[in-house]
């Protein structure tokens, strides 16, 4: 009877919402809106530093501030949108990140420029870490995106969603100095601000959950709203066991191993996208523009679009080779970069970091469902959140290669990232050793 009464109801409710192109495009413009905090603090360091009067460490510390939350917070969001759906979890996210941008932004036009002095650090601080709430939206939207499309387009949608989303910073560092020429420090926040809100009222307004999930709040049983779903064509449904999964893929060795790859593709490319604005400006003297433009184009931008290559060279050749290569070329662009003096041999330098980083984030992602099939959403959340936490702990270290060795400390930092990339070509030369011939020969 109450069964009957159930499906009475569902037939007699609104229609559902939403298709599988929709929730690509709602998730992947979500995830670009939030991920854009990466390049928070980036490309107006020079300004805060001079203003501020901000020690290296400082500096870095506070241009890294995105991504502490952004990093963390994607393992707890992730595992929320298998309750929920991903609607909510994007936008509590992109609410957060309103609050500190609004904050931020009251805060300039209030206080800049003589009453943004050193005292202020902290609350600056704090403002850019509630801002980088947005950069974990990419775990909500990588199940949101899953939920809508069938197995056999799952690649595509996720490559579709990461690639375009993961253009942003590159997109934002490009256009910030631009900004902060024409309109200045408080008028570019004011902008980017106005973006934001309006944004996440845009997303608000186009995203829906899966079929499964709209069911299931109008009192269906969980059985019931998929077996709906099913007969409308959604094919994958929450299993609601992320948090056993995330216990399980935890006593895996191979998780860890895949954590410290991506803690130094990933990660490094979150920090270098805060930190080459920087190290452009305060090592090699550029204009702010300009080292907008180097960072946005010959390593962000880069990098994002390198990812997608190497997502179809690791499925011929193997994750391991893909990821052992990409590693070698991180060691390559890291000593580049620690002996340049001149110009052109540091934008060669970044640009090898950006095909290693771009090829290895690919490599090691694509590694994850192989290697921990029993656990891979545990797995993903591992990887994909502490791997994405060196982009919060680099560049305070590459801060402090800074006031210790003056200028050219800027250079002699990358040094973090030779020790980062032997470490890594030692593990994927053991994964390759161990399990590439395994999968050449599958």
């Amino acid at each position: 009877m109450v069964s009957i009464n159930l499906q009475a109801r569902s037939e007699s409710s609104p229609p559902l919402k939403g298709s599988p192109s929709r929730g690509l495009a709602a998730a992947t413009f979500g995830f670009f809106v939030g991920f854009a905090a990466v390049a928070l603090y980036g490309p107006a360091a020079k300004e805060l530093k001079g203003l501020m009067g901000l020690s290296g460490l400082l500096l870095g510390l506070l241009v890294a501030a995105p991504q502490l939350t952004g990093s963390l917070l994607r393992i707890p969001f992730g595992a929320w949108v298998d309750k929920v759906g991903g609607k909510k979890p994007f936008l509590v996210l992109l609410g957060l990140s309103l609050l500190g941008m609004a904050g931020l932004t009251l805060l300039l036009a209030l206080l800049y420029p003589k009453g943004l002095t050193r005292p202020l650090y902290p609350v600056v601080l704090v403002l850019g870490f509630l801002s980088g709430c947005g950069v974990a939206t990419f775990s909500v939207g990588i199940p949101q995106t899953s939920y809508w499309f069938p197995r056999a387009r799952q690649g595509w949608a996720l490559g579709t969603y990461a690639g375009l989303g993961n253009t942003a910073p590159g997109i934002f560092t490009l256009l910030l100095p631009l900004a902060l020429a024409g309109l200045g420090l408080v008028g570019a926040y004011g902008v980017w601000f106005a973006f934001l809100l309006v944004g996440t009222l845009v997303y608000w307004l186009i995203a829906h959950d899966a079929f499964s999930f709209q069911l299931a709040r109008r009192g269906l049983s969980r059985e019931q709203a998929k077996e709906q779903a099913a007969d409308r064509g959604q094919e994958l449904f929450p299993t609601g066991r992320l948090v056993d999964a995330l216990k399980i893929s935890a006593r895996i060795g191979r998780t860890w191993a895949l954590v410290l790859l991506y803690f130094t593709s990933f990660g490094g490319f979150l920090a270098l996208t805060s930190w080459f604005p920087s190290y452009w400006s305060l090592y090699q003297g550029t204009s702010v523009w300009l080292a907008g433009v180097l960072t946005a184009l010959f390593f962000s931008l880069a990098a994002s679009f390198v990812r997608i290559g190497g997502g179809v060279a690791s499925d011929r050749l193997g994750g391991e080779r893909v990821a052992l290569a990409s590693y070698i070329v991180i060691l390559a662009g890291a000593l580049v970069l620690v002996f340049a003096r001149a110009f052109a041999p540091a934008l060669v330098g970044e640009i090898l970091m950006a095909i290693g980083m771009g090829a290895a984030n690919a490599a090691v992602f694509k590694l994850v469902s192989r290697y921990v099939p029993e656990a891979v959403g545990g797995a993903s959340g591992w990887v994909g959140g502490l791997g994405a936490f060196g982009g919060f702990v680099v560049p305070p270290i590459l801060g402090a290669f800074a006031d210790a060795f003056g200028k050219a400390g800027y250079a002699t930092g990358f040094l973090i990232y030779v020790a980062l990339a032997v470490m890594s070509i030692v593990v994927a030369a053991i994964l390759a050793a161990r399990f590439g011939k395994r999968e050449s020969h599958a």
